[in-house]
């Protein structure tokens, strides 16, 4: 195996290819802090791409419950149990080793899937990455314990419930949040790794990664060796099929969509009703493969300056472009698992932003064009007040925040105050 260097584990790692990079990455946050579960973002890219025959169980956007529910089935927790196999009770941070936007989280010590791969052999040798193919039962409940809480009397471990896992409304021992999921487009995948027809890609032009359905013979292993299981495999043609980002909308190509040829958010994003969704491309620098600087663009902001952003499962060691804000309320250790060491920080900043952050976040869902650059003007003092918990003040700005599109003509322009409208009482379905 060739090693590259992955940002999130701050490391270098295994990975079968040499280290080659898109000019551009698509890439998503999502703030769960806000996420209803109304599954507006599944249904719409249900109907858009998986309605045919053969795709009943496909579902490329799906939204489960945490701790308990997952689709297919327990696919995170068989996933870290196949790293705490290869490598017992060593799936540990270093974070003494932060450094800038190179190491944000510290150093990871543990095994990721490609390096435990080379531990475990098959008939032909070594497989590509740690992995295993769900069963039929596994993938027939996309919504398994939805809305089921979390409690000590349901096997919950009381150090999730300990001074360490205190959050902001410690109190509640009850809990569960939503997990809004879809294909990472992982800067190295391992359903791509693992492809022995080389039918899986990624665009050069902005990073989704596609299965080539004339290459594919439906070998079923992208399925296996995916640890977020995104890959499905369609028994009515044989091949296997995954989440294409909506590439058109995001190329500006659809004239039905886009006809000024700006590229547009996903079908999943453009569709979300809890204002939890902010996607974009990020710029990639040719040298290092890391994110070039680009400190206006909102989705680099979230994730490189402010750190409110961060990777689901880095540990899986496949760089994911997808970043969550993660949920306040719910144990600290059950986070840090799913989402790294970077959670606390993250928390801290989200629960008490400043003033950038805060306008920033006005961005989330506020057009349907992906926004690659943002200003920020400055407004009047509106709030402020003491924060009980650290006695500091926090202060809050009504200040505007424009965003741009990737022709830099104005496509939203946001106040922090959201504008509020009276409807004069001179309509019949007036209240």
């Amino acid at each position: 195996m060739a090693e590259v260097y992955n940002w999130q584990l701050g490391r270098k790692m295994a990975y079968p290819y040499e280290e080659s990079h898109p000019k551009w990455q698509f890439a998503f946050v999502f703030n769960i802090n806000r996420c209803i579960a109304c599954q507006t973002c599944t249904m719409a890219c249900k109907s858009t791409w998986t309605f045919s025959k053969g795709q009943e169980f496909m579902w490329w956007n799906n939204v489960e419950t945490k701790p308990y529910g997952g689709y297919p089935q327990f696919w995170d927790m068989k996933g870290l149990k196949l790293l705490e196999d290869a490598n017992p009770g060593k799936q540990v941070w270093d974070v003494t080793k932060k450094d800038g936007n190179k190491r944000p989280y510290g150093v990871y010590e543990g095994t990721t899937v490609f390096e435990g791969a080379l531990k475990r052999y098959g008939p032909e040798g070594h497989v590509r990455a740690l992995g295993y193919i769900p069963t039929d039962e596994e993938w027939r409940s996309p919504n398994i314990y939805e809305d089921t809480s979390a409690t000590p009397a349901e096997g919950v471990p009381e150090k999730w419930y300990g001074p360490d896992a205190a959050s902001v409304l410690p109190e509640h021992r009850t809990w569960f949040f939503y997990l809004q999921r879809l294909c990472n487009h992982c800067t190295y995948p391992a359903c791509l790794a693992a492809c022995p027809r080389k039918a899986i890609y990624k665009r050069p032009e902005d990073g989704i990664v596609l299965i080539d359905q004339e290459r594919c013979r439906g070998y079923r292993k992208c399925v296996e060796a995916c640890p977020y299981k995104k890959p499905m495999f369609r028994g009515t043609t044989r091949v296997s099929e995954k989440c294409i980002a909506c590439y058109p909308r995001i190329e500006g190509t659809d004239p039905h969509i886009t006809p000024d040829g700006v590229p547009i958010e996903t079908r999943c994003m453009t569709a979300c009703v809890g204002r939890i969704r902010i996607q974009g491309l990020v710029r990639i620098d040719e040298k290092t493969g890391d994110w070039a600087e680009d400190r206006y663009n909102p989705i680099y902001y979230l994730v490189k300056v402010a750190k409110v952003g961060l990777p689901l499962y880095p540990q899986f060691g496949t760089e994911p472009n997808g970043y969550y804000i993660p949920p306040r309320w719910a144990p600290r250790p059950y986070l840090r698992q799913m989402f790294g060491p970077g959670v606390d920080e993250a928390i801290e900043k989200y629960v008490a932003p400043d003033r950038e952050l805060l306008a920033v976040l006005q961005l989330v869902r506020s057009s349907q064009k992906i926004i690659f650059r943002y200003e920020i003007k400055e407004g009047p003092k509106v709030f402020e007040t003491i924060d009980r918990a650290t006695g500091k003040k926090w202060e809050m700005y009504n200040d505007t925040v424009i965003g741009y599109d990737k022709q830099g003509a104005e496509i939203i322009r946001q106040t922090v105050e959201e504008p509020t409208y009276v409807r004069p009482d001179v309509h019949f379905n007036s209240i």
